[in-house]
């Protein structure tokens, strides 16, 4: 079976409070995620609707050319990755991965649209939803069993890390929009509940896979991001959207808790930044910030402009810009979530190599 095969079929290193050895070997992540995550997977779906292919995606990112991440620099799992000195998974369908680079670097899954539920942003044509991502992830782990053997694969993986983000285009790009099947289907709370709950069985099936440190990313202030702003009747955050973003993390980070209380060797964790994302919108001065309610890039005028396109516009200091297109924040954003993360988590280093400079470009 080939890397290429197991394509065709979406951790952050911190302290978990367990002892392990890391002296016999090098802990990789696992990423599964969204846009916020993908480092490139939407690039290798031919029909897909979700890419960041286009400049200026990556403009401050190694050799500024796009890389498939959706913003002008790095992911919050780039950062606080290479600041506890862990290796960047490189993205599933990246060509060049094989066997060999999966036990050197882990894997990321992530996909631009994806979400807990199979049904949300169909319209994106192709994307990986979570349940997708883990039926790559099993055909990931019978490569690396072909080449370890079972009881060294099983090792390689249960001392692995993993990170599991999404579950915001489950609302922006289903629940919220009038034309979705569950949006007629549930209320607001019986919807978050429905999401946790087979959010609880995706992570269950990751235990059972071999996931024993595990982190869960919390949802951050969604209703204010410039698109759902733009497409509000006054310009403001959309409370709505909020509210349900502050449901999801209380209801999702009790389940969290009760599975680490209820799997054998479980130490699972949920990072909530959206307080400090949420101050950051409100008061960007405070932060070094002068704008955070519109997009770095954009089309003038023209809003909301999907996606960054070569002709669209560009802010005169991307550093001040709270986000970078209509769905995304900015690098330098992306920075001040990720060293919350980092305070607030308590995040280690357990491999010996020096993080990596400020934004390195993608190997080749």
């Amino acid at each position: 079976m080939t890397l290429r095969s197991a394509g065709a079929l979406f951790l952050i290193a911190l302290v978990f409070g367990v002892a392990i050895d890391w002296s016999h070997c090098k802990v990789v992540q696992f990423i599964f995620g969204d846009s916020l995550s993908d480092v490139g997977n939407n690039q290798y779906l031919s029909k897909s609707l979700a890419k960041a292919n286009l400049p200026w995606y990556g403009i401050d990112f190694g050799s500024g050319v796009p890389n498939g991440r959706f913003c002008n620099g790095r992911t919050v799992a780039d950062i606080i990755g290479d600041t506890m000195g862990l290796p960047r998974p490189p993205a599933l369908l990246d060509p060049s991965l094989n066997e060999d680079t999966i036990l050197e670097n882990g894997v990321n899954f992530a996909s631009g649209g994806g979400g807990i539920l199979n049904e949300t942003a169909t319209y994106f044509i192709q994307r990986f939803s979570l349940y997708r991502q883990i039926e790559l992830f099993i055909g990931t782990q019978e490569l690396i069993r072909e080449k370890l053997g079972a009881k060294a694969a099983d090792k390689f993986f249960q001392e692995s890390l993993y990170v599991v983000a999404l579950g915001s285009n489950d609302f922006i790009n289903n629940f919220l929009m009038p034309v979705s099947g569950d949006s007629w289907t549930y209320s607001d709370d019986s919807f978050v509940t429905y999401l946790v709950q087979t959010l609880q069985a995706q992570i269950t099936l990751l235990h059972s896979l071999g996931a024993r440190q595990l982190l869960v990313f919390g949802l951050g202030p969604m209703g204010c991001i410039p698109l759902q702003r733009v497409l509000s009747t006054n310009g403001e955050c959309r409370d709505r959207a909020n509210k349900l973003a502050l449901s999801f993390n209380q209801v999702a980070s009790q389940m969290v808790d009760d599975l680490t209380s209820s799997l054998p060797n479980a130490s699972f964790r949920f990072g909530d930044a959206y307080n400090v994302v949420d101050d950051l919108i409100k008061n960007p001065s405070k932060y070094g910030f002068t704008n955070s309610d519109s997009p770095c890039c954009s089309f003038g005028r023209i809003r909301p402009a999907l996606t960054c396109i070569p002709a669209s516009r560009l802010c005169k200091d991307r550093s001040k810009y709270v986000f970078w297109d209509e769905y995304h924040p900015s690098d330098s954003a992306n920075q001040l979530i990720a060293n919350e993360m980092i305070r607030k988590m308590g995040f280690s280093r357990p491999n010996l190599s020096p993080a990596p400079s400020m934004a390195p470009a993608p190997e080749s």
